[in-house]
């Protein structure tokens, strides 16, 4: 599906709803993210696209903090794989979303096919990190964080720097538990082992 987008930044974040269209199939919505490499987007799980405004610089190094030490500790490990917000999956809900971190193990990826790796896997990461920017509103991060739990994550981390805050979801529980001020995060479940130093992505640039 070779449709090129072009909106100005400030109509962003926007969605595209094609009337008239039955829902893209995977492989058509793979296509048509490919066919516009220079806009970002995620799609709900009732088939709507939404167009994703590039990160600031700060947000941009305070989720790359994130996903670095994530990386290191998975490499460590060996027991599954770390990507950072340039991937997108396809959870069994329909929505395809890009996190900032995500951790796969090697179990749940092994059941994939090499061309399935090299696309939009339809799977859903067992731990997600997502960083909030300044201009995120707190409701909409947490929609996202329920989409990432009913698609199968077993523990995600919505962190909120400029409130020196973390929501914990995790799986089974209706409510995340929030921590402030904290220093170190210490993950459990899948990713019990890693810990994530906080004081950098607190400090920012």
């Amino acid at each position: 599906m070779h449709v090129h987008v072009d909106l100005p930044e400030r109509v962003l974040p926007a969605k595209l709803i094609f009337d008239g269209q039955r829902p893209m199939t995977d492989d058509e919505y793979y296509e048509f993210c490919m066919a516009n490499p220079n806009t970002r987007f995620e799609r709900t799980a009732e088939g709507e696209i939404i167009i994703v405004p590039p990160a600031g610089w700060e947000s941009s190094y305070q989720s790359g903090e994130a996903f670095s030490q994530l990386a290191v500790w998975a490499k460590q490990n060996r027991r599954g794989k770390a990507s950072d917000s340039s991937s997108e999956f396809i959870l069994p809900t329909g929505a395809a979303l890009s996190p900032d971190a995500a951790w796969v193990s090697n179990r749940r990826s092994i059941k994939l096919s090499r061309d399935q790796r090299r696309k939009f896997p339809p799977i859903c990461p067992e731990f997600i990190i997502e960083v909030m920017s300044p201009s995120d509103r707190l409701k909409n991060a947490k929609k996202k964080m329920e989409h990432w739990m009913s698609g199968g994550a077993e523990l995600a981390w919505l962190i909120q720097p400029d409130r020196e805050t973390v929501y914990i979801y995790r799986a089974g529980k209706s409510e995340p538990e929030k921590k402030t001020g904290i220093t170190r995060l210490a993950g459990e479940g899948p990713v019990g082992g890693f810990e994530l130093d906080l004081r950098l992505i607190w400090a920012g640039l």
